[in-house]
């Protein structure tokens, strides 16, 4: 079983900063991409940012240069420092774990509040 826990959320007024983390437990192949999705109320679930084990990363074109993705192989945990934030930015994040080895596997976190507000 896998298990993905959260944390770093939070209010934060816009232009503000803030780091989520996420740590992974459980049999978790080594080869895989870890991501960080967000969801706003009304809206579908959408990619942030992911980073694959060997380093390749992407961003999603309303976070680029303001959002950076980094993780640490050795403890499975995966953070995203979110600068310059913007009341758009406001959703729940959601933390993922996945990869393929003879099937599609994808884990999720519970979710962490993020609300940019005067």
């Amino acid at each position: 079983q896998v298990q993905l826990v959260e944390s770093g959320g939070g209010l934060v007024q816009p232009g503000g900063s803030l780091r989520l983390s996420c740590a992974a437990s459980g049999s978790i192949f080594s080869i895989n991409v870890m991501g960080w999705y967000r969801q706003s109320p009304g809206k579908e679930r959408e990619l942030v940012a992911r980073i694959s084990s060997g380093g390749s990363l992407w961003y999603a074109d309303s976070v680029k240069g303001r959002f950076t993705i980094f993780r640490d192989n050795a403890k499975n945990t995966v953070h995203l420092q979110m600068n310059s934030l913007q009341p758009e930015d406001t959703a729940v994040y959601y933390c993922n774990v996945a990869w393929r080895r003879f099937d599609d596997y994808s884990y999720w976190g519970q979710g962490t509040q993020v609300t940019i507000s005067s």
